[in-house]
């Protein structure tokens, strides 16, 4: 059966089978991507004892419900309570179910507990230690003292203090090149 959005007629009792029908049409709307999306446009409160009602319609791609649902009897007024506070808090023994308790006295809303405790039994034993942790900081005064042992360390090189002559003499030349040598032993790793 197609989809017809004048079913069910207003004020109509429901018929099971035209519901279905409706549905199943609806489904073959959506399922031939005649529909894209749903919105619900109202929802209305009917008092209590009228039937309720959903009507459909389709605009465009987008089925739109509109429902009317009566709101249920008012029931008796309830107790009021100017205060709550727990009365008892008490322990049970491991396994027991706990149990918690509610009374009213007219005014006061009251609570009991019962709580199990955890079981007794002796220690366990101690877990395997974990991985060690990263080093800790380092004084500036260790951080000096191994800078000074490194082999990157170029303060053990003494000045050159060679006044050259124009041109250069094969001796002045030879004590530039003994200089580089040792600047670089000082800079090697051992």
């Amino acid at each position: 059966m197609p989809y017809d959005p004048n079913l069910p007629a207003e004020g109509s009792p429901l018929v099971s089978a035209e519901m279905r029908g409706q549905l199943q049409g609806l489904h073959d709307l959506i399922q031939t991507g005649g529909i894209s999306g749903a919105q619900v446009d109202s929802v209305a409160t009917l008092d209590p004892g009228q039937p309720a009602s959903a009507t459909a319609g389709v605009t465009g791609q987008t089925l739109h419900f509109t429902f009317a649902i009566p709101r249920g009897d008012v029931g008796a007024q309830g107790p009021s309570f100017a205060s709550a506070q727990v009365d008892a808090v008490t322990s049970l023994n491991p396994g027991d179910l706990a149990q918690a308790s509610l009374t009213f006295d007219g005014s006061v809303l009251r609570f009991s507990f019962g709580i199990p405790r955890g079981f007794d039994g002796s220690p366990g034993t101690n877990g395997a230690d974990g991985q060690p942790g990263l080093p800790g900081e380092v004084s500036q005064a260790a951080l000096d003292a191994a800078l000074a042992t490194t082999s990157a360390n170029s303060n053990g090189v003494s000045l050159l203090n060679l006044f050259v002559s124009d041109p250069p003499t094969q001796g002045e030349l030879q004590v530039v090149a003994n200089k580089i040598d040792e600047l670089i032993q000082a800079l090697r790793r051992p």
